[in-house]
């Protein structure tokens, strides 16, 4: 059968949309790219604000179509939505012949066959995915998730209702996958879940994610190991002192804060304080002078005051985090924010991003401005069309959501290259460098 997969969402979900590949085509199925010749289409869903689920819900109606204009002749939907919005898809939406949860999609090959038109495993076990992956990423880098669910339960947040506890995947699995990855051209790994930091508290009763950095550093023929998705009250010692250790973990972290204001973090049910916010930052850039730490915050969350804001920005103008995004705040059904009765008008969201975002954008300008003149490895990422220049990202930049170094050289590089660039120009995102 011809088969096209639609991901839509996180990393997360992307490698969920992998290992279906892999099984899908270990079992024989042609994966197309054309809607038309399609005959199942599968699309991975999100609903994790309400602009995602829009877009899922969007892109279903969209593939559906090709029933008539095409040559589908069952449509899939798998992840979050589905998890979610189980009877609600199958009443509104009667184009959706079957849905997996987000624990089931290693059912994916009895849907297919019409074995069943549904499954919704329980969430706290893990998928058996025994295949090989089809990445969806270029082939020099890919997303190794780590563990599965969370157990914070922020305000906001309805991860835990879709994709249930936290589960760490075990050790001997990820190093397999680890390997098999790199042995397959794969030169940066990227550590994903919904949290990272707590690896191993449900397997090994302790985090352990500095002994997982210890396992794939050694790992020959892999380059760099990314780590994302870090809780700053969870960061401990012995994973500093392994990003230390270590040097194929790049000096680089992501760590989502969401706020600094003390009564906007307890209302958002975070684990943490503006003062333990500081001091977590503070003993990073200490023992990791070259650091480059990532957050994401929310604007507009119920009950924000114009006050609190205020102190939101210069938490900001005296951290100068190396990479910032900022959303507004999205209310989720089923979550005790959006059950607040004092939610911030879209207009205030929106002005509160853009002022958060345009002082970024200022202390980045200024960041990237102290970088000329250094030289930092880069990997290649693809070439500029009639240019002598080509795309590149340093260990400062995760793929698709951070900037890039654009490297002047008259060598012929390709894609997934290790080189040395210097850097010779900035602007706010990106870098000019030239090949050393």
């Amino acid at each position: 059968m011809n088969i096209l997969f639609v991901s839509l969402g996180c990393d997360k979900n992307l490698v969920d949309s992998e290992f279906m590949l892999g099984a899908l085509t270990e079992a024989g199925h042609q994966i197309v790219d054309d809607e038309q010749e399609a005959e199942i289409i599968v699309v991975n869903s999100c609903c994790f604000i309400n602009d995602a689920k829009e877009e899922s819900i969007e892109t279903i109606l969209e593939m559906a179509q090709y029933k008539e204009t095409g040559r589908l002749k069952k449509l899939i939907v798998t992840g979050c939505l589905s998890q979610r919005y189980q009877e609600e898809i199958f009443k509104e939406l009667p184009e959706v012949d079957a849905i997996l949860g987000t624990n089931s999609y290693d059912e994916i090959l009895n849907v297919i066959n019409d074995v069943e038109r549904s499954s919704f495993k329980s969430l706290h076990t893990l998928p058996k995915m025994k295949n090989k992956r089809v990445l969806s990423t270029p082939g020099h880098y890919a997303h190794l998730k780590i563990a599965e669910g969370c157990n914070k339960n922020c305000a906001y947040c309805i991860i835990p209702s879709i994709r249930g506890p936290y589960r760490s995947v075990p050790m001997e699995t990820l190093l397999a996958q680890a390997k098999e990855l790199v042995a397959n051209g794969v030169k940066e790994l990227i550590l994903v879940a919904q949290e990272t930091t707590l690896y191993g508290v449900d397997l090994y009763q302790k985090k352990s994610l500095h002994v997982l950095l210890d396992e794939l550093n050694k790992i020959p023929g892999l380059y760099w190991i990314r780590i994302m998705y870090c809780y700053p009250e969870e960061i401990y010692d012995e994973l500093i002192d392994s990003m230390i250790r270590n040097e194929k973990v790049c000096h680089y972290l992501d760590m989502p804060i969401q706020h600094a204001n003390d009564t906007m973090l307890k209302n958002m049910n975070r684990r943490t304080n503006q003062t333990e916010l500081r001091a977590n930052i503070e003993k990073l850039r200490s023992r990791i002078p070259d650091i480059c730490l990532r957050t994401t915050l929310i604007c507009g969350f119920p009950g924000e005051t114009p006050a609190q804001h205020e102190e939101l920005m210069q938490f900001i103008n005296d951290m100068e985090f190396d990479r910032l995004g900022a959303f507004c705040y999205s209310p989720e059904e089923g979550t005790p924010a959006a059950e607040r009765t004092d939610q911030i008008a879209e207009e205030q969201k929106e002005e509160w991003k853009n002022d958060v975002m345009e002082l970024s954008e200022e202390i980045l300008y200024d960041k990237n401005q102290s970088m000329i003149g250094k030289v930092l490895p880069a990997i290649i990422e693809g070439k500029v069309a009639d240019e002598n220049s080509y795309i590149g990202r340093t260990y400062r930049d995760a793929p698709d959501i951070d900037g890039y170094i654009f490297i002047q050289t008259d060598e012929q590089l390709v894609t997934g290259d290790f080189v040395k660039a210097k850097v010779i120009g900035a602007y706010e995102y990106d870098l000019i460098g030239e090949l050393v």
